[in-house]
């Protein structure tokens, strides 16, 4: 099962709006691409690299985005947290993301 956290949706959005400014076709295929990749998480949820914050996974998008998720070991659930842009200072000042987030649950 997959969850979206509410920041990480609206990051998606931003992102496709973004985008979809100077080319709906190219948001379209990154928001399929995004769907799709993500919908593949279950299967290997350990695929990709693990993250600059504690807990957490890095899914490279394209090389202008990176979607971080984490894996709840107990429950299997794997939640999305994030879509960053890659050259975005991440986890960046202030709180980590695993401050802003209810702990890992393993």
């Amino acid at each position: 099962m997959i969850e979206w956290r509410p920041k990480a949706f609206e990051d998606r959005n931003k992102i496709f709006d973004y985008i979809a400014q100077d080319n709906a076709d190219a948001a379209l295929e990154l928001d399929d691409l995004i769907e799709e990749r993500t919908q593949a998480l279950p299967s290997h949820p350990e695929l990709y690299r693990a993250g600059r914050v504690r807990g957490t996974r890095e899914m490279v998008l394209s090389t202008n985005y990176v979607l971080v998720y984490r894996v709840k070991q107990r429950t299997g659930v794997i939640e999305i947290v994030r879509i960053v842009g890659a050259r975005q200072n991440y986890p960046g000042g202030g709180r980590r993301i695993s401050e802003r987030t209810e702990p890992v649950d393993n």
